[in-house]
């Protein structure tokens, strides 16, 4: 296996019966058959797709199908209280998709995911994929391929353009985790290198971050002392204009703080071995692995 999923996940959505949910967990249990049920209250006993039992609560869903991982697709007033749901019935990975959940709301709900000794990734996130074993999301699966490439990223769509130029460039991925780009997220970059670092079967990361805060700087702290494999790394929003906020909602420069020449030049500082184009990420790989 790669990081965190494979073919051995149990996984349950939150929000099942809504359109998105229900979409996307349709295209991820079609891509890996790991999903056991879903969670909707007040609809426990129905079945989704007359293939995946309905349950009340996370608890309940857990206790009858082992569920290890839940993905989130819960409305954004509701959505922190689900991931707290989520961690307290003892969900071990917590795939939160839902955009647009008030800052507040996560500070208390990410604090309660740590009390519980349990995993978020997102929210904001396309969510996770180890190719051919475990889609968590909403990504799509065709343009991935096994492979032993990482990949972490705060943006989607350049999560999807990666993985399409390794791809293409004949290069698989081990496992992509999209950890999203709002200020309050569970999975950070340090800690999905940490996580790639240790994985045998990743040889390489591809690194993508975005304007605003100080992830990547964190990040490339951690990199200097402790990663032993190459990383290809790009920021997202070189042109944005101070004070302005650019797609994510963490992705604005404030206070002299978070541009992405002061990213790119901690990149360079730990060894990251840079692009100042999206389209060059798989090129660059594939220079850096001398292929």
């Amino acid at each position: 296996m790669a990081v965190l999923v494979d073919a051995n996940s149990r996984v349950i959505t939150q929000g099942i019966t809504g359109s998105a949910g229900g979409f996307h967990t349709r295209m991820s249990h079609a891509y890996s058959p790991i999903f056991v049920g879903g969670v909707t209250p007040g609809k426990g006993g129905q079945w989704f797709d007359e293939a995946l039992p309905i349950f009340n609560t996370v608890k309940e869903a857990r206790q009858i199908t082992d569920a290890n991982v839940s993905m989130v697709f819960v409305p954004p007033p509701f959505a922190a209280d689900a991931i707290m749901e989520a961690a307290d019935a003892g969900i071990e990975l917590i795939v939160a998709i839902t955009e647009g959940i008030p800052a507040n709301d996560m500070v208390k709900a990410w604090r309660f995911v740590q009390s519980k000794g349990a995993r978020l990734i997102g929210p904001n996130c396309p969510g996770i994929i180890t190719p051919g074993a475990a889609k968590i999301g909403i990504m799509p699966g065709h343009i991935h391929k096994p492979g032993r490439i990482g990949v972490v990223s705060k943006s989607g769509t350049l999560t999807y353009e990666a993985v399409g130029q390794l791809t293409a460039a004949g290069l698989g991925q081990s496992t992509c985790i999209g950890i999203g780009g709002d200020p309050v997220i569970g999975t950070t970059h340090t800690d999905a290198l940490q996580l790639f670092n240790d994985d045998p079967d990743t040889d390489a990361v591809i690194m993508i971050g975005e304007i605003g805060g100080s992830a990547e700087e964190e990040a490339c702290e951690w990199i200097k002392g402790n990663m032993k494999k190459p990383i290809v790394g790009f920021i997202a929003g070189a042109s944005a204009p101070p004070g302005r906020r650019m797609g994510h909602a963490g992705a604005i420069i404030s206070g002299g703080q978070g541009g992405a020449e002061d990213k790119f030049k901690a990149m360079e500082a730990a060894g990251v071995f840079t692009v100042r184009s999206p389209a060059e990420m798989g090129s660059k790989m594939v220079e850096v692995l001398g292929l």
